[in-house]
Protein backbone atom coordinates (compact mmCIF):
# COMPACT_ATOMS: atom_id res chain seq x y z
CA UNK A 1 0.00 0.00 0.00
CA UNK A 2 1.56 3.30 -0.74
CA UNK A 3 0.72 6.53 0.24
CA UNK A 4 1.42 9.65 -1.85
CA UNK A 5 2.21 13.49 -0.19
CA UNK A 6 2.06 15.79 -2.62
CA UNK A 7 4.01 19.34 -2.30
CA UNK A 8 4.81 22.05 -4.96
CA UNK A 9 8.28 21.23 -4.34
CA UNK A 10 9.00 17.89 -2.72
CA UNK A 11 6.03 15.05 -3.60
CA UNK A 12 7.40 12.39 -1.69
CA UNK A 13 5.76 8.46 -1.96
CA UNK A 14 5.54 6.86 1.61
CA UNK A 15 4.92 2.51 1.77
CA UNK A 16 3.81 0.48 4.17
CA UNK A 17 4.98 -3.16 4.38
CA UNK A 18 4.55 -5.74 6.66
CA UNK A 19 7.29 -6.87 9.27
CA UNK A 20 9.22 -9.74 8.39
CA UNK A 21 12.55 -11.89 9.56
CA UNK A 22 14.12 -12.15 5.89
CA UNK A 23 13.75 -9.10 3.61
CA UNK A 24 10.57 -8.28 1.16
CA UNK A 25 11.02 -5.34 -0.20
CA UNK A 26 12.86 -7.10 -3.49
CA UNK A 27 10.55 -5.83 -6.47
CA UNK A 28 11.15 -1.57 -5.29
CA UNK A 29 15.15 -2.58 -4.62
CA UNK A 30 15.59 -1.05 -8.36
CA UNK A 31 14.06 2.26 -7.17
CA UNK A 32 16.95 2.91 -4.57
CA UNK A 33 19.34 2.04 -6.96
CA UNK A 34 17.75 4.13 -10.09
CA UNK A 35 18.37 8.01 -9.30
CA UNK A 36 15.56 9.04 -12.48
CA UNK A 37 13.37 6.93 -10.38
CA UNK A 38 14.32 7.89 -6.84
CA UNK A 39 15.75 10.98 -5.30
CA UNK A 40 17.07 10.21 -1.73
CA UNK A 41 14.32 10.87 1.01
CA UNK A 42 11.67 10.96 -1.41
CA UNK A 43 10.45 7.60 -0.84
CA UNK A 44 10.25 6.56 2.59
CA UNK A 45 8.78 2.97 3.88
CA UNK A 46 6.96 2.59 7.47
CA UNK A 47 6.38 -1.30 9.21
CA UNK A 48 2.79 -1.61 9.59
CA UNK A 49 -0.34 -3.93 8.18
CA UNK A 50 -3.69 -4.34 6.75
CA UNK A 51 -4.44 -5.93 9.88
CA UNK A 52 -3.51 -3.37 12.40
CA UNK A 53 -5.66 -0.22 11.92
CA UNK A 54 -3.61 1.52 15.36
CA UNK A 55 -0.70 1.81 13.15
CA UNK A 56 -2.64 2.42 9.92
CA UNK A 57 -4.15 5.47 11.62
CA UNK A 58 -0.79 6.62 12.96
CA UNK A 59 1.04 6.68 9.93
CA UNK A 60 -1.93 8.12 7.86
CA UNK A 61 -1.79 10.56 10.38
CA UNK A 62 1.75 11.45 10.09
CA UNK A 63 2.01 11.63 6.36
CA UNK A 64 -1.10 13.29 5.42
CA UNK A 65 -1.08 12.06 2.33
CA UNK A 66 -3.36 13.67 -0.76
CA UNK A 67 -3.30 10.09 -2.47
CA UNK A 68 -3.57 6.51 -1.47
CA UNK A 69 -3.47 3.62 -3.21
CA UNK A 70 -4.45 0.18 -1.43
CA UNK A 71 -2.57 -2.56 -3.28
CA UNK A 72 -2.13 -4.61 -0.28
CA UNK A 73 -3.74 -7.91 -0.47
CA UNK A 74 -3.25 -11.83 0.18
CA UNK A 75 -3.73 -12.49 -3.82
CA UNK A 76 -3.20 -15.88 -4.24
CA UNK A 77 -6.82 -17.54 -5.45
CA UNK A 78 -5.84 -21.41 -4.39
CA UNK A 79 -4.45 -19.81 -1.12
CA UNK A 80 -6.94 -18.08 -0.12
CA UNK A 81 -8.74 -21.20 0.68
CA UNK A 82 -6.11 -22.83 2.63
CA UNK A 83 -5.94 -19.30 4.49
CA UNK A 84 -9.47 -18.17 4.09
CA UNK A 85 -10.30 -15.97 7.21
CA UNK A 86 -6.56 -14.41 6.97
CA UNK A 87 -7.29 -13.08 3.68
CA UNK A 88 -11.06 -11.49 4.42
CA UNK A 89 -8.90 -9.55 7.12
CA UNK A 90 -6.32 -8.35 5.02
CA UNK A 91 -8.22 -7.92 1.17
CA UNK A 92 -11.54 -7.05 2.85
CA UNK A 93 -11.51 -5.20 6.25
CA UNK A 94 -8.33 -4.46 5.41
CA UNK A 95 -9.72 -1.66 3.43
CA UNK A 96 -12.03 -0.54 5.83
CA UNK A 97 -9.44 -0.18 8.83
CA UNK A 98 -7.78 2.09 5.20
CA UNK A 99 -10.71 4.16 4.69
CA UNK A 100 -11.75 4.32 8.84
CA UNK A 101 -8.43 5.67 9.32
CA UNK A 102 -8.79 7.99 6.87
CA UNK A 103 -12.15 9.53 7.90
CA UNK A 104 -10.48 9.04 11.63
CA UNK A 105 -7.54 11.50 10.23
CA UNK A 106 -10.00 14.35 9.48
CA UNK A 107 -9.28 13.73 5.64
CA UNK A 108 -11.92 13.08 3.98
CA UNK A 109 -12.28 15.91 2.01
CA UNK A 110 -8.35 16.17 0.78
CA UNK A 111 -7.44 13.06 0.00
CA UNK A 112 -8.23 10.83 -2.89
CA UNK A 113 -8.01 6.50 -2.01
CA UNK A 114 -7.77 4.25 -5.21
CA UNK A 115 -9.07 0.62 -4.27
CA UNK A 116 -7.19 -2.25 -6.95
CA UNK A 117 -9.78 -4.27 -7.40
CA UNK A 118 -10.06 -7.61 -8.91
CA UNK A 119 -11.41 -9.73 -12.31
CA UNK A 120 -12.12 -12.48 -9.39
CA UNK A 121 -15.06 -10.29 -8.24
CA UNK A 122 -16.60 -11.62 -11.51
CA UNK A 123 -15.42 -15.49 -10.55
CA UNK A 124 -18.29 -17.66 -12.75
CA UNK A 125 -19.02 -15.34 -15.20
CA UNK A 126 -22.26 -14.33 -16.42
CA UNK A 127 -21.57 -12.67 -19.54
CA UNK A 128 -18.72 -12.64 -22.02
CA UNK A 129 -16.68 -9.86 -22.46
CA UNK A 130 -17.64 -8.60 -19.03
CA UNK A 131 -18.46 -5.00 -18.63
CA UNK A 132 -18.94 -2.60 -15.26
CA UNK A 133 -22.28 -4.05 -15.16
CA UNK A 134 -21.76 -7.39 -15.42
CA UNK A 135 -22.89 -8.96 -12.50
CA UNK A 136 -20.40 -9.93 -10.03
CA UNK A 137 -20.36 -14.16 -8.63
CA UNK A 138 -17.18 -14.61 -7.02
CA UNK A 139 -15.56 -18.08 -6.78
CA UNK A 140 -12.65 -18.02 -3.69
CA UNK A 141 -12.55 -16.24 -0.68
CA UNK A 142 -10.03 -14.10 -2.19
CA UNK A 143 -12.73 -12.73 -4.80
CA UNK A 144 -15.22 -12.54 -2.22
CA UNK A 145 -13.42 -10.93 0.35
CA UNK A 146 -12.32 -8.51 -3.03
CA UNK A 147 -16.21 -7.97 -2.97
CA UNK A 148 -16.49 -6.56 0.45
CA UNK A 149 -13.48 -3.93 0.02
CA UNK A 150 -15.38 -3.25 -3.28
CA UNK A 151 -18.79 -2.21 -2.04
CA UNK A 152 -17.18 -0.54 1.41
CA UNK A 153 -15.32 1.79 -0.91
CA UNK A 154 -18.48 2.45 -2.54
CA UNK A 155 -20.34 3.11 0.71
CA UNK A 156 -17.60 5.77 1.79
CA UNK A 157 -17.83 7.47 -1.48
CA UNK A 158 -21.34 7.85 -1.39
CA UNK A 159 -21.57 8.46 2.65
CA UNK A 160 -18.99 10.47 3.11
CA UNK A 161 -18.65 12.38 -0.58
CA UNK A 162 -15.00 10.66 -0.42
CA UNK A 163 -13.08 10.57 -3.74
CA UNK A 164 -12.95 6.82 -3.41
CA UNK A 165 -12.73 4.20 -6.71
CA UNK A 166 -12.41 0.79 -7.54
CA UNK A 167 -10.14 -0.12 -10.42
CA UNK A 168 -11.44 -3.92 -11.42
CA UNK A 169 -8.10 -5.04 -13.17
CA UNK A 170 -7.57 -8.35 -15.37
CA UNK A 171 -4.27 -10.20 -14.42
CA UNK A 172 -1.40 -7.85 -15.21
CA UNK A 173 2.15 -9.60 -15.70
CA UNK A 174 5.83 -8.57 -15.49
CA UNK A 175 9.53 -10.26 -14.94
CA UNK A 176 8.69 -9.07 -11.19
CA UNK A 177 5.54 -11.39 -11.02
CA UNK A 178 5.63 -14.20 -7.68
CA UNK A 179 7.15 -17.29 -8.62
CA UNK A 180 4.20 -19.26 -7.53
CA UNK A 181 1.86 -17.95 -10.13
CA UNK A 182 1.41 -19.57 -12.93
CA UNK A 183 2.90 -17.42 -15.43
CA UNK A 184 6.59 -17.17 -13.86
CA UNK A 185 5.81 -20.37 -12.64
CA UNK A 186 5.57 -22.09 -16.40
CA UNK A 187 8.59 -19.24 -17.49
CA UNK A 188 10.85 -20.29 -14.67
CA UNK A 189 10.29 -24.49 -14.80
CA UNK A 190 10.60 -24.39 -18.58
CA UNK A 191 14.11 -22.44 -18.34
CA UNK A 192 15.16 -25.11 -15.37
CA UNK A 193 14.25 -28.32 -17.90
CA UNK A 194 16.29 -26.68 -20.37
CA UNK A 195 19.35 -26.20 -18.04
CA UNK A 196 18.69 -29.69 -16.92
CA UNK A 197 17.82 -28.61 -13.31
CA UNK A 198 14.15 -30.20 -13.37
CA UNK A 199 12.30 -32.95 -15.22
CA UNK A 200 8.84 -32.12 -14.78
CA UNK A 201 6.37 -29.70 -13.35
CA UNK A 202 3.14 -29.84 -12.16
CA UNK A 203 -0.17 -26.80 -12.46
CA UNK A 204 -3.19 -26.56 -11.12
CA UNK A 205 -6.65 -26.47 -13.13
CA UNK A 206 -5.77 -26.50 -16.82
CA UNK A 207 -9.51 -25.16 -17.43
CA UNK A 208 -9.26 -22.04 -15.63
CA UNK A 209 -9.13 -18.90 -18.43
CA UNK A 210 -7.47 -15.25 -17.36
CA UNK A 211 -7.04 -12.76 -19.49
CA UNK A 212 -3.92 -10.81 -19.49
CA UNK A 213 -1.95 -8.03 -19.97
CA UNK A 214 1.48 -6.60 -18.91
CA UNK A 215 1.68 -4.71 -15.82
CA UNK A 216 2.81 -0.85 -17.78
CA UNK A 217 0.25 -1.14 -19.48
CA UNK A 218 -2.40 -1.55 -16.80
CA UNK A 219 -0.41 1.44 -14.66
CA UNK A 220 -1.33 3.43 -18.04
Amino acid sequence: TFLLHFSLFNPQVHGIVRRSSSFNTGRIEHLYKNPQAHIEGNMKLHYGDLTDSTCLVKIINEVKPSEIYNLGAQSHVKISFDLAEYTADVDGVGTLRLLDAIKTCGLINSVKFYQASTSELFGKVQEIPQKETTPFYPRSPYGAAKLYAYWIVVNFREAYNLFAVNGILFNHESPRRGANFVTRKISRSVAKIHLGQLDCFSLGNLDAKRDWGHARDYVE
